[in-house]
């Protein structure tokens, strides 16, 4: 593939901006902030994009750390991409090539995983190298930039596209650094991510004077006297009730998951009075809404079981509702063109130096060739896709779990993904990988060809007419119709962006900038 002109100029862009980019990706690893509390990253991109020219809406969706960010170049189509920024608790690792928390902090704060730092940085980049090119070579048309919180626990993107922000488009690019084989330097063919429903049940002891009450004695007189149970006991029950159940929930084939967190549990104090408030979220990735919905109903029996078990009242929040993706195989070849052109990422003698550095310090013997063969190495979307169905039954047409689902029905959607380091041998505890994803010498090779697929992709989009309306018609061909038609799924989500619950964060107390995990009022 030769590109063209304004792909060159996007490509040059994002090489000259390689320090700049290696700043912000630094910047936003070191704020590790977790879901629905990103608050210094949002507040970085937006006013990152409105100094380089873009309009902003800051809480989109009603997320306060949310955003859309819009630019236009004239009538024309508009390419959309995006930054996630949310990290993982109990993550938090310093930028180093050994264990150790991020200064001032302990491992139970949040951290890269992913990482979404470079994530959002190489949508950033890709974005500005497109605005850039099509500013110097006068191409009109537009560009769309969604911020997306809570990706960990699929948050934004059902939220975002129940309220249109997905709508319009030409195209939606959705990169994600690699982190599972095959899916490196390549693009998804017909096997995207499942469905996934993630729900919070909070468990309450609203009249624990009426647990084991008689006509003599309505209220106990001693610490010897029959007490209420409590929502502590009946977030243990649920959890233990799911956990002996959870085989009978669906079928035994094909892949799925059933996760559970325990958010916060309920204000004792050292007397034996009941806990008053207990939370317990259950996420699920599934292949289909179908299964999603047969999960759901199985949780519910077993919370309002548990509920009377307990002398408690329960309540279901929603976190997420997320559909599973609609393949684009226009899109897919597109992207695939640019990968191949742009060429897998490549790690300098510093870098390698690095990763065996990491390797020894986990008692693993520092190689010569320290990365996998595959972070180098290319993969055409249908051997990618020829080796992922070998572990899947015929019949199951999405597997794991990714939010990105939600926009491939209101756009024509390509998923990607490029090489991030990973090592050979192991295995390796999890702090090597983030360490990994933090050092700007091991990380920024994959943010730099990351930007200039996601550049060169939507410059393809917005000069090739031919290309673009091939994507827009497999993708109407594929919903029956666009948005709206015969074979469309709508969004899922008939909810308020679940934001006032005990996720963790950061407080600034007089001890300085620590971790905390919330409490909540009954």
């Amino acid at each position: 593939m030769v590109f063209s002109d304004a792909q060159s100029s996007a490509v040059s862009y994002v090489h000259a901006q390689k320090q700049r980019l290696s700043v912000d990706c630094a910047t936003i690893f070191d704020f590790g902030e977790t879901a629905w509390r990103e608050y210094r990253s949002a507040a970085w991109y937006v006013e990152r994009l409105r100094a380089e020219g873009f309009t902003v809406e800051e809480g989109s969706g009603g997320m306060p750390t949310a955003f859309c960010a819009e630019w236009s170049n004239g009538d024309g189509p508009v390419v959309g991409m995006y930054a996630e920024y949310d990290a993982v608790p109990a993550n938090c690792q310093a930028a180093m090539p050994e264990k150790a928390p991020r200064e001032g902090l302990g491992f139970a704060a949040g951290g890269h995983t992913d990482p979404h730092s470079a994530l959002g940085i190489s949508g950033l980049g890709g974005l500005l190298a497109t605005k850039a090119a099509m500013e110097q070579h006068g191409i009109k048309g537009g560009l769309r930039f969604t911020g997306e919180p809570a990706e960990k626990v699929r948050g934004s993107k059902p939220i975002h596209a129940a309220k249109g922000y997905y709508d319009g488009l030409a195209g939606m690019l959705s990169f994600h650094p690699f982190y599972m084989l095959p899916m490196c330097n390549t693009a998804r063919w017909d096997t995207h991510c499942g469905a996934a429903y993630s729900m919070i049940y909070r468990f309450r002891c609203e009249k624990p004077e009426i647990w084991g009450a008689t006509d003599s004695a309505p209220i106990p007189q001693s610490h010897s006297d029959v007490r209420a149970p409590g929502a502590n006991d009946a977030m243990v029950a649920m959890y233990q009730a799911n956990r002996y159940l959870r085989d009978t929930m669906l079928p035994h084939s094909g892949g799925w998951s059933i996760s559970e967190a325990i958010l916060s549990t309920g204000q004792a104090t050292a007397d034996n009075l009941p806990a008053q408030m207990a939370d317990i979220q259950y996420m699920m990735r599934v292949p289909t809404i179908v299964m999603a919905e047969q999960v759901t109903a199985a949780l519910d029996r077993n919370a309002e079981v548990v509920a009377q078990m307990t002398g408690c009242a329960v309540e279901r929040h929603w976190v997420c509702k997320s559909r599973h993706g609609l393949a684009n195989h226009a899109m897919a070849s597109l992207v695939w063109d640019n990968i191949q052109a742009v060429g897998a990422p490549v790690w300098d003698d510093e870098a390698l130096a690095i990763a065996r550095q990491v390797q020894r310090a986990c008692v693993q013997s520092g190689q010569d060739s320290p990365l996998i063969d595959e972070c180098s190495s290319l993969i055409s979307p249908q051997d990618a896709e020829a080796v992922l169905r070998q572990s899947l039954p015929p019949n199951q047409l999405n597997s794991t779990s990714d939010d990105y689902t939600d926009m491939t029905w209101h756009a024509p959607t390509a998923r990607f993904y490029i090489a991030r380091p990973a090592l050979k041998g192991g295995p390796y505890p999890p702090w090597a990988m983030n360490a990994l994803g933090g050092i700007p010498q091991t990380i920024d090779p994959m943010v730099q060809v990351a930007a200039k697929v996601l550049a060169t992709s939507a410059l393809r989009l917005l000069e090739d007419e031919v290309a673009r309306d091939a994507a827009m018609t497999e993708f109407k061909d594929r919903t029956g119709g666009g948005i709206g038609g015969s074979k469309w799924v709508a969004p899922l989500c008939d909810y308020e962006p679940p934001i006032n619950f005990a996720w963790p964060e950061y407080v600034e107390t007089p001890r300085g900038r620590d971790w905390h995990i919330p409490s909540m009022p009954i």
